[in-house]
């Protein structure tokens, strides 16, 4: 098990990918704190997964949006496991709605969730890191949006740009720490967020036709990745995006 002796926090890791992620985590031997926002159901049903793989975990409720639960999450997953190894960013909202008409509201709920939690988080997870003087593991999920445009999903868009270059300008400043920054960006991968898609032809062919693998991806996709830049096989990249989307990036045209 690559991950045996480590410990780790998923962001949004109550369902799909964030759930697959922490599932992957601990079948590689790391221990992992879970975190929901509102979904304690489905982040008890996480931990009793990790449980049975004979691996600590612990469940926190926290809305990443807010900088003091952000920051209040890290402390209480080092709390709960002892020290922390590995951060995975994955908590993160999108709202559909054109540019004209986006609320303020919604503006801000995206970018702080998506952006601004990964970034105190983050922040907490160096400190942790220096204080112990060890090395660690950042890694965002990011999407192929931090390339894409995306229309109708601006403030989604601009997050996760904004990830890449948090990504960037981390691995450089925290490399001093021993501390490697990555992203793993998804394309189109099957979530309960997406059963309206999956049920309707409709929008789910077009999909389809933008993917050269012509398939969704599975959260297992997106987890086996970032197993592989929390381990040690990893050692030695950082400042990278690892897209997982089965070809759509450089596919995708507007139909």
């Amino acid at each position: 098990m690559k991950l045996s002796g480590k410990n780790a926090l998923v962001t949004g890791s109550d369902q799909g990918i964030g759930q697959g992620i922490a599932l992957r985590l601990a079948q590689e031997g790391a221990d992992v704190v879970v975190n929901y926002r509102k979904n304690q159901e489905g982040a008890d049903a996480t931990c009793e997964q990790i449980r049975q793989m004979g691996r600590r975990t612990a469940a926190v409720q926290a809305d990443v949006g807010v900088t003091a639960d952000a920051r209040r999450l890290v402390e209480e997953a080092i709390a709960a496991l002892g020290s922390l190894d590995i951060l995975v960013n994955n908590a993160g909202i999108e709202k559909n709605a054109s540019f004209v008409d986006i609320t303020e509201e919604d503006y801000h709920a995206v970018i702080a969730v998506t952006m601004s939690g990964a970034f105190f988080c983050t922040q907490s997870f160096a400190r942790h890191r220096q204080d112990v003087k060890g090395g660690g593991r950042v890694i965002n999920i990011s999407s192929v949006h931090e390339e894409l445009p995306f229309p109708h999903f601006t403030p989604y868009c601009m997050a996760k740009g904004g990830l890449k270059m948090m990504m960037r300008n981390l691995a450089i400043e925290l490399a001093p720490l021993g501390i490697t920054v990555n992203n793993v960006a998804p394309g189109a991968i099957e979530t309960p967020i997406n059963k309206k898609l999956l049920s309707d032809p409709k929008l789910l062919e077009p999909l389809l036709a933008n993917i050269p693998l012509r398939r969704l991806g599975q959260p297992s996709d997106v987890a086996g990745v970032t197993a592989f830049l929390a381990s040690a096989d990893a050692d030695y990249i950082t400042a990278a995006t690892i897209v997982v989307d089965g070809g759509l990036l450089w596919n995708y045209s507007e139909q």
